[in-house]
């Protein structure tokens, strides 16, 4: 009955993110034995000594616990509604939405959410979603990116149907700006960076502001004409000098960047910027429904100014809280300069939250999905939860994972008075049509364990080995204790042999485990469970890379 009552508090912490409740036990317990009605009383000791050890676990430990010891717990279907994503605002007819990454690099963890979110809602309504490369900045683009992205995203699942690449634009973008200036409302300033910024703190029009349309657009035309250059120009959207929010006034919409374009060589040198162009192409690519960041509600204010100007019907905007990804780098231009410089072996090495790094490891692009719907769509900043992560794709995976002995550390042991024993241990725990790894374990053998272990095992201690027997340690001295698998409570700890294969775990902090892995693990690569340290991805019969407990 205590382990019925472990398994329940189990499921029920889990299913509680973490927290087992006593009455909810108690109430599963009986309906599950309801013979147990009458005995409440004698079993309601046990039933809150188990919730209150669960309850001091993380919610990390309780999924080990039971992918260990009740892996039927993580394959049971939640009753719970499925949850999903609240409904567009203002659709009507077909809905086009877009995603918009910079090709400095392959995508991210931090990409997922806004490539998820968009995908789902395009196959809601059976529209249209657009990848569209935002290039217009020579000195933050690897080249190799542009098909990097498209790769990733297929990965994903997420299926773009058109593919725009913004470096590719700009005569249009030119030909915008042409309006702007002709009305008026976009003029071309050669003032320093200090002085415009003042002014605009100052709410003061720089000495340009009203120069005449005809000026400015000769000045304009001069410019992306690589005519001579005796200042470095940039051209200005107007807006209002007195809004209270000084990074809404006058914003730079182009400037010159002399550095030859990867995909346009020294074709151009005035090249638009972030604001501009995804004004033009959200009306040019006929965008509805525009869903970003926080962190972008000042963009969304300097652009609605292009819309208002040239007479363009707005996008609906949707502004989600900022999520903080902890432990882990997502600045491109820190994961390029390591792989430069030698310390990453590439944008897939386990250390980075890239796409590619995460597909390595063994993570499934379901898990990325079903997280963000999960989170839903809100403007409430939040804490990214590997525990929550983790645990979806511990779901994905964990029925097909087979089970193997990694020893880290090891210890090396000789157990006195041990018969030739039989071990027999399931690929896959309860369940026998998996199948087994067979050992033969001759007498007084020599087996290693891990350094943990031994540093925590006292004389007197009692300690089972997983599927063979038990030893006692005696002034020192490991012998047989017997092969009883009940009565005294016993520390179970996994073991291997002298034939076991010495081996590598690449850990994403950076700190490789070193130890032994058993010998039936040779040539059974992709993803599996060492048994109380981890799921991984072996790679070789000499290296896995961590994924996760």
């Amino acid at each position: 009955m205590i382990q019925d009552i472990e398994k329940i508090a189990l499921k029920n912490a889990i299913t509680h993110d973490g927290k087992a409740d006593v009455g909810s036990v108690v109430n599963k317990i009986i309906g599950s034995f309801p013979e147990m009605k009458s005995k409440i009383r004698e079993i309601m000791p046990e039933v809150k000594k188990a919730v209150d050890q669960l309850n001091q676990l993380s919610l990390e430990k309780q999924l080990e616990i039971a992918s260990e010891k009740y892996p039927d717990i993580l394959h049971e279907e939640h009753k719970e509604k499925e949850k999903k994503l609240p409904e567009l605002k203002n659709v009507h007819g077909k809905v086009v939405m877009r995603l918009a990454p910079s090709p400095s690099g392959p995508l991210h963890l931090g990409h997922t959410r806004l490539c998820i979110l968009n995908d789902e809602y395009t196959k809601r309504y059976g529209g249209e979603l657009i990848l569209r490369i935002e290039d217009t900045n020579p000195n933050n683009i690897l080249p190799e990116a542009y098909e990097m992205i498209q790769e990733d995203c297929r990965w994903l699942g997420v299926n773009f149907t058109q593919y725009v690449v913004q470096s590719e634009r700009i005569p249009f973008y030119y030909e915008t700006a042409r309006s702007l200036i002709k009305q008026g409302n976009a003029y071309m300033c050669s003032c320093k960076v200090e002085d415009f910024k003042r002014d605009l703190m100052n709410s003061t029009a720089c000495p340009h502001r009203n120069i005449s349309p005809e000026e400015n657009l000769s000045i304009f035309e001069s410019v992306i004409g690589n005519g001579p250059l005796q200042e470095h120009p940039v051209l200005v959207i107007k807006t209002d000098l007195h809004h209270p929010n000084p990074a809404v006034r006058d914003w730079i919409a182009f400037r010159v960047i002399e550095k030859p374009h990867p995909h346009t060589g020294r074709k151009y040198r005035f090249f638009p910027l972030m604001n501009f162009c995804v004004a033009a192409d959200d009306h040019d690519l006929c965008l509805t429904h525009v869903i970003r960041g926080t962190d972008h509600i000042n963009n969304t204010e300097r652009q609605k100014y292009i819309f208002r100007y040239l007479g363009w019907k707005l996008p609906e905007y949707f502004h989600y809280g900022i999520i903080h990804i902890g432990d882990v780098i997502l600045k491109t231009s820190l994961m390029k300069k390591g792989i430069i410089s030698g310390e990453y072996t590439g944008w897939d090495d386990v250390r980075l939250a890239t796409l590619r790094s995460l597909a390595a490891r063994g993570y499934k692009p379901e898990t990325f999905r079903k997280y963000w719907v999960d989170s839903g769509l809100n403007d409430v900043n939040a804490d990214f939860s590997w525990e929550i992560f983790n645990s979806i794709n511990r779901q994905y995976i964990d029925k097909t994972s087979d089970r193997y002995f990694f020893v880290s550390s090891p210890e090396k042991i000789k157990v006195d008075d041990a018969p030739e024993t039989k071990a027999l241990l399931n690929l896959y725990p309860n369940d026998d049509s998996r199948g087994f790894r067979e050992y033969t374990v001759t007498k007084n053998p020599i087996l290693y364990i891990p350094g943990q272990d031994m540093s925590e095992i006292e004389n007197g201690d009692t300690i089972r080995l997983k599927g063979l027997y038990n030893i006692r340690k005696e002034d020192g001295i490991y012998r047989f204790a017997g092969t009883e698998v009940h009565g005294e409570k016993k520390k179970i700890i996994q073991w291997v042999s002298e034939d076991s294969i010495p081996f590598t775990i690449k850990k994403p902090d950076g700190d490789d485990d070193h130890g032994l892995l058993e010998k039936r693990a040779t040539g059974k690569n992709g993803i599996i469970q060492l048994e109380r340290y981890s799921f991984v991805n072996k790679v070789s019969d000499s290296t896995a890379l961590f994924l996760h407990k």
